[in-house]
């Protein structure tokens, strides 16, 4: 099977979720899946729930679960770099036919990592791999490597009337 590169990006709420999407469809095909979570810490509903097929999916968290905004500190950066090695390590075994870079994009447009750092991990894609790149702020240079592009647009969200992330549908 040939693999491609897929990147959820854009301000709307669903960019995680469809890549969860994709690893559940990939897991009931029988394939491998490795998610890395950039910027996230700890536990969520959807650890959780993939924790249920722990022989197939591979979940490693590589943020401090604290940043959002501004300039990133010095173990943000650490954490994310960390993570940029060990995905290497991952991409290079071979082990997983399905790679998820959960909030990839938003850990370049912070300053975490490189947009050059996730070109090369493009490179470094195997022809039967699949790899997909989440998070809003897609690089115009990741979105030219890709061969798939989703935008989510937000066009009206319940956030906006004070609604905050509930246990099971946002977190």
């Amino acid at each position: 099977m040939k693999g491609y590169v897929q990147v959820y990006t854009g301000d709307g709420k669903g960019k995680t979720t469809a890549a969860l999407g994709l690893a559940l469809r990939a897991v009931g095909a029988g394939l491998k899946v490795y998610l890395a979570q950039f910027i996230k810490r700890g536990t969520y509903s959807e650890i959780n729930a993939l924790k249920r097929f722990s022989d197939s999916v591979t979940v490693e968290q590589f943020g401090c679960g604290r940043f959002a905004k501004g300039k990133p500190s010095a173990e943000d950066i650490s954490a994310a770099r960390k993570g940029l090695a060990r995905i290497k390590e991952i991409i290079s075994s071979g082990q997983y036919p399905v790679v998820i870079l959960d909030e990839a994009n938003v850990a370049v447009s912070c300053g975490l990592l490189a947009v050059q750092d996730l070109l090369d991990i493009i490179d470094l894609k195997p022809e039967d791999m699949e790899l997909v790149i989440t998070g809003r702020d897609a690089a115009p240079q990741i979105v030219e490597k890709a061969d798939l592009v989703s935008e989510v647009n937000a066009i009206k969200h319940y956030f906006q009337n004070g609604v905050t992330a509930r246990i099971g549908i946002e977190k």
